[in-house]
Parts: structure tokens; C-alpha cells; sequence
């Protein structure tokens, strides 16, 4: 029943994206919009081909900054989450300077970055740092306080150490959120590339993208936004199949509660 549901729920997804792109294509090649202001799907396709060369070396150097930075922002993210949850003061003390970091606009502190740093990768990666730690940070600190008090008053009353109530209980209890946020990172990680590259760069999808905004080629910058698209959602679909991989009693629960 449940495999009959996702199918059908893919379905419809698809074919709502096919109707978004007959529509779309009705209604550029029927002259409602002109060419030069919203290329058709089939133009924008063409562009894609004709540029795969250029699009896959940019994608290279784009998707080199995001994970690099994607690692960076999950090693401090995990690490402010044990911290606050070790300590209250610390908490108290972290979480709002971390809820703070995310009021501040991508948009306005990318141009300071470029100016401290330069052109180069270091302020890329740091803008996808900030950008990829407070999914993870929130992701596993909620995991490790929703961790189930009982289980724990019991491991406490066995003995148990402070590290050892860590690892069996709030770890496994705060993987599934932790990879909830893992998938909003990665997302966010390649968006954060390609603004960060719009400021200047060598390199990179968002450096093409302002190439070819100069040069009025909309069906290429098309053609890169569904790149950035399609880029997301395979990371994505690798971190629900590394959940899948890391967190087998889901697996196993699925299994069971499918059985009569």
C-alpha cells in the first residue's frame, strides 16, 4: 500500500512538472511572451546541450566550494549542538549569537567576504558555512533534547556515564533530524556556491550565469538554473539514501509495520 502511494504521489509530480512545461512552451511559441524575454523549453534544452562542456567544468569548480564548505558547516554545526546540550549556559549563551548568523541577508555580507578575502574559494566556503551549519546545529540539538527521559533516568541509575547516555541514547534518537537537516544543507550549499560566485570569481556556475546575463542569453541562464536544479535534488536523493544506509531499524520499522 505504501509503495502503491509513492508511486502515485511520483505520478502526479511529474506529470504536473510536464504540464508546467507544455504550458510553458504554448505560450512561447505561440508569440505571448517573446523569445528574448522567456526562452521556450525547447530553446532552453538546446542551450544546455550546446553549453554541456562549459556547464560541466563550472559545475566542477562550484560543487568543489559547496562541499568543502557542505563539511566545514556539518563539523561545526555538529559540534555547537554537543556543546549546548552539555551545557545549559552554553546554550543560553550560543543559540541566540547562532539564530542571529541567520537574520543576517546572503545577499548583503557576500560583497564584504569578497573584499576581505578576494576572489578565491575562502569566501565562498564561508558563506556556505553560514548557510549549511544552522540546519545541522538545530537539527541535532532538538534530536538530542526530544531524547527520551526515561531511557535515560534508566541508563543513569545502571551507571551509565554522561558519553555513554550520549551514544546510545540521544545519537541514535537525533539521527533522523540530523539528516532532516542534512537535506536542507546540501541545497543550500550549492545555492550559496552560485551567490557567492555572482560577486566575482574565476570560476563557477554563478560566474557563468553573470556572463551570460550580460550577454542577454537567457535560455543559457535557464539552462543553468535547472542544472542548480536538477544538482539539488540528486544531493538530496544521496542523503535519503545515505539515511537509508545509516538508520536501518527505520528499515526494519517499515518492514514490521507493513506485516499482517
Amino acid at each position: 500500500m505504501k509503495r502503491r502511494t509513492k508511486i502515485a504521489g511520483r505520478f502526479w509530480s511529474c506529470s504536473t512538472l510536464l504540464a508546467i512545461l507544455l504550458i510553458w512552451q504554448l505560450v512561447t511559441g505561440t508569440g505571448l511572451i517573446d523569445a528574448f524575454l522567456l526562452p521556450s523549453p525547447v530553446q532552453v534544452g538546446k542551450a544546455f546541450l550546446a553549453e554541456l562542456p562549459a556547464l560541466l567544468e563550472h559545475s566542477a569548480i562550484t560543487l568543489s566550494e559547496a562541499f568543502i564548505g557542505l563539511a566545514v558547516g556539518i563539523l561545526l554545526g555538529a559540534f555547537m549542538a554537543v556543546v549546548m546540550d552539555w551545557s545549559d549556559v552554553l546554550y543560553q549563551a550560543f543559540y541566540p549569537l547562532i539564530v542571529l548568523t541567520q537574520t543576517i541577508p546572503t545577499v548583503a555580507i557576500a560583497p564584504l567576504l569578497v573584499l576581505w578575502f578576494g576572489y578565491e574559494m575562502m569566501p565562498k566556503v564561508i558563506l556556505i558555512v553560514m548557510t549549511t551549519f544552522f540546519p545541522i546545529a538545530v537539527g541535532l540539538l532538538n534530536g538530542f533534547k526530544s531524547a527520551d527521559p526515561d531511557a535515560v533516568d534508566l541508563l543513569r541509575a545502571m551507571g551509565a556515564r554522561q558519553g555513554q547516555i550520549f551514544r546510545y541514547i540521544k545519537l541514535p534518537g537525533a539521527m533522523g533530524q540530523f539528516f532532516s537537516g542534512l537535506k536542507i544543507s546540501v541545497s543550500y550549499a550549492v545555492v550559496g556556491a552560485v551567490i557567492s560566485e555572482w560577486l566575482g570569481g574565476f570560476g563557477g556556475l554563478g560566474v557563468y550565469m553573470t556572463r551570460v546575463r550580460k550577454a542577454f542569453s537567457f535560455d543559457k541562464m535557464f539552462a543553468v538554473i535547472f542544472l542548480v536544479s536538477a544538482i539539488s535534488l540528486l544531493l538530496m536523493s544521496g542523503v535519503g539514501a545515505l539515511q537509508r544506509l545509516c538508520m536501518p531499524w527505520d528499515r526494519d520499522e517499515e518492514q514490521d509495520g507493513r506485516k499482517p
